[in-house]
């Protein structure tokens, strides 16, 4: 989301007014980002404090205003691996979009249970690239200051998740034809 610059620059430079209307602004935007990566209201909720009280406190650190919202992102995506981590879980997904987005050259009737056995088999940096890419509708550089990897390394990511993740489908589909 584009944001007024002076309101940014307001914030950064410790206006807590300023900084309270840009999070107005991203309430929706962090609720359900939190809860696609979380899986839970209450988790959400929680992740949400944390980013708005980290991002607070580091808001002078902020140097380019224009990309407010992806600072902020980041600042959420890390606390919620935080969250997962403690909690000793993978990233959830919400299967029916990831499969309208990622299911182009796959018959519409797969059911969703297959996307999601299918993705819980790739490893997290596959799992993760490919949940930014193409549920959240990153950019690769944004997905790349994300993860902290470099651009190739999140392309190649994409490449290899998306090729396993072709062949785990179709190996499911089958399967599932074999017992129809």
């Amino acid at each position: 989301m584009k944001h007024d610059i002076y309101t940014v620059k307001k914030a950064i430079n410790g206006d807590a007014r300023a900084f309270e209307e840009l999070l107005i602004l991203e309430e929706k935007m962090l609720y359900y980002k939190a809860l696609s990566y979380v899986g839970n209201k209450e988790d959400a909720l929680d992740v949400i404090q944390e980013t708005s009280c980290k991002s607070f406190l580091s808001i002078s650190q902020l140097r380019t205003p224009e990309y407010f919202s992806t600072w902020l992102f980041r600042i959420l995506i890390r606390e919620c691996y935080k969250l997962l981590k403690k909690r000793d879980q993978i990233i959830p997904y919400e299967e029916n979009e990831l499969l309208r987005r990622l299911d182009s050259k796959q018959e519409e009737d797969i059911e969703s249970f297959h996307l999601g056995e299918a993705l819980s088999k790739l490893n997290s940096s596959y799992q993760t690239s490919i949940i930014l890419f193409y549920y959240h509708d990153l950019p690769i550089n944004e997905i790349s200051e994300i993860m902290e990897k470099p651009v190739g390394t999140i392309k190649t990511y994409l490449r290899r998740g998306k090729k396993k993740l072709e062949n785990e489908l179709e190996r499911s589909y089958k399967l599932n034809e074999k017992f129809t």
